[in-house]
């Protein structure tokens, strides 16, 4: 730290009691300052000769009051004063980073300027200033500190804004000018201290990071390090990365528990201040902070009610930087009073956000994220969208009181991202039945859509066909692409299919061909039992089989034709059934009708049971 000494005399200001001050001398004093609570006992040449301010005081007394004078408004209080009245004294004074501003502000207010004496207190100070002070990184840093107390004063002697320019121009140079001596919040390494094993008695200058600056500028309260990075942008010589990292540093020290979510017991007023003024020193380039951290900083505003304007900035940031977020980023907390545990809507407007965004930029700027991840080549960051919101669908699914359109909603929004596997929103589908088990058929069948079977995993198909919360319908979607997967595609294996059984696949027809009734439909919808998986299990079976014992196309398509028939007998005669059960509780079927139908169901049964039992002795 710098410092000046100024005078040469011993210090022989003396204290009576906690608010007299006085100069042991063999000559009377003779005036009095009162200086807030506290008395000096002075002599009026040594001040007078160099504070033009108490020339005219003095003058201005009368003889009622004596030489009694009263300051209440000196910057700096009784301290800097002090300070003043030694150096007119001629007395020993140390000024440093600590006190240098509030002696300059109190040498202003009593005017001690060169038309009083050469040589006084200003044009020290000054001088001191600017040879000392300002070109010292730390001093700066605690100069900046000091001036808060003493405004307007410092504001008006340009002090703020020396030590501004001073911080500013430091943290731009060149890393290659910096030397570690600048900051003072770093422990030594090993190499600066001769320590280090490849020391070879000639010191190696270390590498210095770009963002050197950023911790030492944590020390300072949000307004002034509000200016402080205002006039570093301004400077244009820092890249907007570090300034990102400077604050994203500046929230982690100065927000209480901002890394884990924010404190419950803080000063709203105080940090709803901070958190608005970080948002507004955001640097305007993308990508330059961390989705996670906007985030964060999303969570922070809205549990500190900030204004609306800074929520939407964060949430506009967010929606473009979306493909770089984590799942646990999204678990916001819904406000207090919502029936859901997560803020669900937000996550929405995010996924909205982001889909808008990309559908307004130029593919070689949307898709930020392929050099990273070529694989996904150039619909990158729409596929990393798309299995985050399958992610977090899953994670909210858990929330009894999370309701079915809200979670439609959300997947309809990213239904158009073509992802190669829906193993992920299977998940998510399959927790929320699991955790909604009184929904409706209707629900269960609105919900399932969302799903494409066909981009199932063999494990996810293998989970699915023995699910007994699926849909009927669903567990023959499954079935059926599990089992034709090794041999065709999906579109050349369901040209063939009888209309009822295509009508059941994804995208398949709806016309004249799907001869069962409106009973039948919700058949289709209901729940199967473990019974009927098992079984449409072992007829679909049959396929795969035939397919490994053929050897040419032809035969492979005439056993996809057999196995698609088969399942269509085996999911009727289980359909017919239900009804048949249900007629015959109400009374409605005769007795020729029960004989037809029963010679039909048994003859379909009677089919299906040697594949059947072939698929069971072989598994």
């Amino acid at each position: 730290m710098k410092f000046m000494k100024l005078g040469s005399k011993p210090d022989s200001f003396q204290t009576d009691g906690g608010y007299i001050r006085f100069v042991a001398s063999e000559l009377a004093t003779d005036m009095v300052v009162n200086v807030g609570d506290v008395k000096f006992y002075l002599h009026k040449f040594p001040l007078l000769s160099k504070s033009a301010r108490l020339q005219k005081l003095v003058a201005a007394t009368n003889d009622a009051n004596g030489d009694e004078i009263h300051i209440q408004d000196i910057p700096g209080g009784p301290a800097a004063f002090e300070v003043c009245a030694k150096f007119c004294y001629g007395m020993t004074v140390t000024l440093n980073a600590y006190n240098v501003v509030a002696a300059r502000c109190a040498a202003e207010y009593l005017e001690m300027y060169e038309t009083a004496e050469k040589g006084n207190l200003i044009y020290k100070i000054d001088v001191f200033l600017n040879s000392s002070i300002f070109r010292s990184w730390k001093d700066s840093i605690i100069v900046l500190q000091t001036t808060k107390s003493l405004l307007p004063w410092s504001e008006e002697l340009k002090v703020v804004s020396h030590c501004l320019d001073s911080i500013a121009s430091k943290a731009s140079i060149d890393t290659s000018k910096v030397e570690w001596s600048y900051t003072y919040n770093r422990k030594k390494i090993a190499s600066e201290n001769g320590n280090s094993p490849q020391w070879n008695d000639a010191r190696k200058p270390q590498m210095v990071p770009k963002d050197w600056w950023v911790e030492d500028l944590c020390e300072l309260p949000i307004d002034l390090y509000k200016r402080v990075i205002a006039t570093i942008k301004t400077k244009g010589r820092v890249s907007g990365d570090v300034i990102g990292e400077a604050l994203n540093a500046y929230t982690l020290r100065r927000l209480p528990g901002f890394s884990k979510g924010v404190n419950q017991n803080i000063d709203f007023v105080k940090y709803r201040s901070l958190v608005e003024t970080i948002v507004w020193l955001l640097p305007t380039e993308k990508g330059v902070v961390s989705c996670s951290f906007l985030l964060r900083l999303l969570r922070a505003a809205i549990f500190l009610d900030c204004g609306e304007t800074e929520r939407n900035e964060l949430m506009r940031r967010i929606a473009q930087q979306l493909p770089e977020a984590t799942m646990n980023d999204l678990l916001i907390r819904a406000p207090p009073g919502e029936a859901t545990v997560f803020d669900v809507d937000i996550v929405q407007n995010l996924v909205e956000g982001f889909v808008t965004h990309s559908s307004q930029t130029e593919p070689v700027d949307n898709e930020f994220l392929g050099s990273r991840s070529p694989k996904f080549g150039p619909d990158a960051s729409k596929v990393l969208v798309a299995k985050l919101i399958d992610c977090y669908l899953a994670e909210i699914a858990q929330d009894p009181n999370f309701p079915l359109s809200k979670f439609v909603n959300l997947g309809e929004t990213i239904a158009s991202f073509s992802r190669p596997s829906h193993d992920g929103l299977y998940r998510a589908i399959d927790m929320y039945l699991k955790e909604h088990p009184g929904i409706s058929k209707s629900e269960r069948k609105r919900i399932c859509k969302l799903m494409d079977c066909r981009k199932l995993s063999a494990e996810a198909c293998m989970h699915a066909v023995q699910n007994e919360r699926l849909p009927l319908r669903v567990v023959v979607q499954v079935l059926f692409f599990e089992q034709v997967r090794p041999t065709a595609s999906a579109e050349n294996s369901t040209s063939d299919l009888p209309g009822s059984i295509r009508a059941l696949l994804p995208g398949g027809s709806h016309g004249s061909s799907r001869s069962t009734t409106t009973n039948t439909e919700e058949d289709w919808d209901s729940v199967p039992t473990a019974d009927d998986i098992k079984a449409l299990k072992g007829e679909l079976a049959t396929l795969r089989l035939g397919s490994n014992d053929s050897g040419n196309e032809a035969a492979k398509s005439e056993v996809e034709k057999v196995a698609a028939s088969r399942m269509k007998g085996l999911v009727m005669s289980k359909i017919f059934s239900k009804l048949w059960s249900s007629k015959e509780r109400h009374g409605e079927i005769s007795s020729s009708d029960t004989s037809d139908s029963h010679g039909s169901v048994n003859a379909e049964e009677t089919k299906s049971t040697p594949s059947r039992s072939r698929r069971h002795s072989l598994s």
